[in-house]
């Protein structure tokens, strides 16, 4: 009995220590924001435009070497035209800003969080998420690649499930060429 006391006691102790010493690799990689961008583009009956918006803060999540989760602010204020210049740039960011499209002012910010992360491969994530924009929250799923210190994804999201109603046929009929589509996309690259 005392020698069995002794190995089941042993056992415990070199149990605790293995536990101890023994530690799930977990980090949240801060974004940096200066080094990532993210590119928009929506489309309309006669054309499309494209800009660029800016990250405020995010980090990726890794455990063991593999994605787990993310978060991330996107400061709407810095919505910006790459497609068009001088006074119709002005113009066209302006209207983005107002509360026709986002309405920065009460909106300043919208957020990405990652609610689930599962693996299609190496470097290859299927990300299932909650996006909010104008205060409503919806789920999104999109792809996300990650090679070393940077990741990449590219979203569609449908404008109209966050009261983006402006040019919208969802919302409004006979707009002919004056209707601009739901759907506008997001090309993201992060450095980490």
């Amino acid at each position: 009995m005392k020698h069995s006391i002794k190995k089941i006691s042993t056992l415990v102790i070199i149990a605790f220590m293995t536990f101890s010493f023994t530690s799930i690799a977990q980090n949240k990689e801060q974004i940096k924001t200066e080094n990532s961008n993210v590119i928009w583009k929506g489309y309309k009956v006669t054309g499309s435009h494209q800009g660029t918006i800016d990250i405020k803060s995010g980090y990726l999540d890794f455990k063991d070497g593999n994605l787990v989760g993310g978060e991330f602010t996107i400061d709407m204020s810095s919505i910006s035209n790459t497609d068009l210049e001088g006074e119709y740039k002005g113009k066209l960011e302006g209207h983005l800003k107002s509360d026709d499209f986002f309405g920065v002012e009460k909106f300043p910010t919208a957020s990405l969080v990652f609610t689930k992360v599962t693996s299609t491969g190496k470097n290859s994530y299927e990300v299932t998420g909650k996006i909010t924009i104008k205060a409503k929250t919806e789920t999104i799923k999109f792809n996300l690649s990650v090679y070393g210190n940077k990741a990449s994804a590219s979203l569609k999201i449908d404008r109209s499930k966050f009261d983006v109603r402006y040019g919208s046929t969802s919302f409004f009929d006979d707009l002919k060429d004056k209707a601009i589509y739901d759907d506008f996309d997001l090309v993201v690259d992060l450095e980490f």
